[in-house]
């Protein structure tokens, strides 16, 4: 069986005829476009506004591997702090560190400083095509791809995880996924018209987070539904087909959590590479398979806590026990410093999730 659209007769075309779906799939964005923060809409568009590179930019980032639900916020307020890109190479570091904290995977917060330093150094412009942006800290084909075409109109195929499952329910393609990934973006690059082609990309988002879905997809409103293969063979709940997931291993470890007598907790900066790089937190051991030994940062009476912290990171689960000790005004620590007034709000989920166990268990003590 061919895993091509050609061989199905829907009576009105398939999804080898591209200049068909994108008309049928713009058609339906012009009426259907969700309304999104860093989003230059169809009608303003064809106003003759252009989206602002910029936003187009910061929103691409912040939606690396992260739902749009959890980046409204965080885009809301990086924008209203920073305007545009001058605004944002100017900030200090830890602010900008400070105002990610949360949405994770903390290199991008790096790059995305980085990469606004070099575009303010060049001008404030950023570059047109797929090669001029992927010379930029952060930003890889996926990323260029889409702010060419969001940003510039330029005619490059965006494909992200909604992409690649409409391509696969439209296309019928069965072999599973990731060995799929690079069939999967020629067939969408067949689709990506010369007009519009950030719309187009934009538009193809959108089906797959609001119709195409990945659970019982709604085929009965979708403008695609008679171009497409997976539906006219009753295989479009199926697809995309995934290689099963290796199980994934836990690593275990010991957080230590010192507050000096004023309330000030201990506070180190972790190395600017690696997990929670460049981010505050709590000083730990070494997160391994096996209980890793001590390293406390001071000499203290340590208590150990009951019950432990756990946090799941991509590749792996982690299980730490907290340890809590309390020092007078003189304490020295080989690491890290005392902050007084510091702001939970500033710290990476993991390590919220360790004060917010911290202070549960104080306040079952004073009650």
């Amino acid at each position: 069986m061919r895993d091509s659209l050609e061989a199905i007769d829907t009576g009105s075309g398939s999804a080898g005829d591209g200049a068909v779906v994108a008309a049928a799939l713009l058609r339906w964005y012009d009426r259907a476009a969700r309304v999104l923060p860093w989003r230059t809409g169809p009608a303003a568009r064809a106003g003759g506004q252009r989206p602002d590179p910029y936003r187009v930019w910061l929103s691409e980032i912040m939606l690396q591997q992260t739902t749009v639900a959890s980046v409204r916020a965080y885009f809301h307020r990086f924008t209203t702090r920073w305007p545009d890109i001058h605004a944002l190479a100017g900030a200090d570091d830890a602010e900008v560190m400070a105002e990610w904290a949360g949405l994770g995977y903390y290199a991008r917060a790096r790059n995305l400083i980085a990469c606004a330093r070099a575009v303010a150094a060049a001008g404030g412009a950023f570059p047109t095509d797929c090669a001029g942006l992927q010379a930029l800290p952060g930003i890889g084909p996926y990323t260029a791809a889409a702010i060419a075409a969001i940003a510039f109109d330029a005619r490059e195929t965006v494909v992200d995880g909604n992409v690649e499952r409409v391509t696969a329910r439209l296309f019928a393609v069965t072999d599973p996924l990731p060995g799929a990934k690079k069939r999967l973006t020629a067939l969408a690059g067949t689709l990506t018209p010369a007009e519009r082609p950030g719309d187009f990309a934009q538009a193809m988002m959108d089906l797959g987070a609001t119709v195409c879905t990945p659970r019982a997809p709604r085929c009965a409103v979708c403008p695609l539904q008679g171009l497409c293969a997976g539906h006219a063979r009753g295989i479009a709940a199926d697809l995309p087909a995934k290689t099963p997931k290796a199980a994934k291993p836990t690593r275990l470890g010991t957080v230590y959590m010192v507050l000096r007598d004023d309330g000030a907790p201990l506070i180190e900066t972790r190395p600017p590479r690696g997990l929670l790089g460049g981010m505050p937190g709590f000083p730990t051991t070494d997160w391994t398979p096996d209980a890793p030994p001590p390293a406390p940062p001071l000499t203290a009476d340590w208590q150990l806590l009951p019950g432990e912290v756990r946090h799941t990171f991509t590749h792996f689960h982690l299980q730490l026990r907290v340890a809590l000790a309390h020092a007078g005004p003189a304490a020295a620590p080989d690491r890290g410093s005392f902050r007084p007034g510091f702001d939970p709000a500033a710290l990476p989920t993991l390590m919220r999730k360790c004060w917010d166990h911290v202070r549960a268990h104080l306040s079952a003590d004073a009650g």
